[in-house]
């Protein structure tokens, strides 16, 4: 039987609450963060690129984090990490939720995505000054197709370094945040059917028809000397990305001699569902960010 791709693919947005009910558990509000929304970081083809910022108001500069949405490549949006996002502003961050082209019948496909993500990075470090954050501090976070487009962040360099105004500014991140995101497109299993099928639309092919586009999508095959330091979340019941993704990534990292923590959830599938499982990772991550962006 084929999985129902709008109840497994897409990050609940309940789900997200529940993380940021997490994060906010010791916190008062969040009545005093700026927002500011759809903010353009660029025009491709016409088609504007759209972030939110979220912030303290704050005299000095202050570490940055990158919230970038999951969706099977080809859904969510930018508001589904609003309230997460909050939370880390409540802590101190200057928060970004990015949104990037879409998979569609207009087409779409990889490199698309990571260039809109690693257009947004530079954006961010242009303007540092005007939202008061640090440009040298900026972490990344992203859950399930989110997950691998900022595992790309953490390990490669600016693909396409368009537009002039951006070439000077590096797109790398320095730390990511891995929510259950797919790591070797090349290896996906047959079953279920629609989850091969969705990663063919967001290559524009099978893996036998562009072997280095495959690989050049896929963060386990460009860990280098460079690449940055990684914590990342995976359920074992996982029944769209497998957990062997996570599993061989961090040990390619490990192996690597780059700075990862791995956690996996016995108990999860695709998310973070149990209290006791959603307070861990709020407590991990953010730890994980204070001790590399706020150092």
């Amino acid at each position: 039987m084929a999985i129902n791709l709008s109840k497994r693919i897409f990050w609940p947005l309940l789900l997200l609450a529940l993380l940021a009910l997490a994060l906010l558990a010791h916190q008062r509000n969040v009545s005093n963060i700026e927002v500011e929304k759809d903010v353009s970081y660029g025009t491709v083809q016409g088609e504007s690129l759209l972030l939110d910022v979220m912030r303290l108001p704050s005299p000095s500069l202050r570490p940055g984090i990158v919230f970038v949405h999951g969706g099977g490549w080809r859904g969510g949006d930018k508001r589904d990490f609003l309230a997460l996002a909050q939370g880390f502003a409540q802590h101190g961050y200057v928060c970004f939720s990015v949104n990037y082209r879409l998979v569609n019948a207009k087409g779409h496909h990889f490199p698309d995505q990571l260039d809109d993500v690693q257009r947004a990075i530079r954006w961010i470090r242009a303007n540092a000054s005007r939202y008061g954050v640090d440009p040298n501090r900026i972490g990344a976070i992203g859950a399930s197709a989110g997950g691998h487009l900022v595992a790309l962040l953490g390990t490669v360099e600016t693909r396409n370094d368009q537009p002039q105004e951006l070439s000077a500014y590096s797109s790398r991140v320095q730390c990511v945040v891995d929510m259950f995101g797919p790591a070797d497109l090349t290896r996906f299993p047959s079953t279920p059917a629609d989850v091969p099928k969705l990663v063919h639309e967001f290559m524009g092919g099978a893996p036998e028809q562009k072997p280095q586009l495959y690989q050049s999508a896929s963060p386990i095959f460009n860990i280098d000397h460079a690449t940055v330091p990684f914590l990342i979340f995976h359920g074992a019941l996982d029944p769209l990305v497998p957990v062997d993704q996570s599993r061989r990534f961090a040990a390619a990292l490990q192996k690597n001699g780059t700075p990862v923590t791995y956690v996996e959830f016995s108990d999860e599938g695709h998310g973070i569902e149990k209290k006791a499982n959603r307070e861990k990772f709020a407590t991990m991550t953010v730890q994980f960010f204070d001790s590399y962006l706020k150092r």
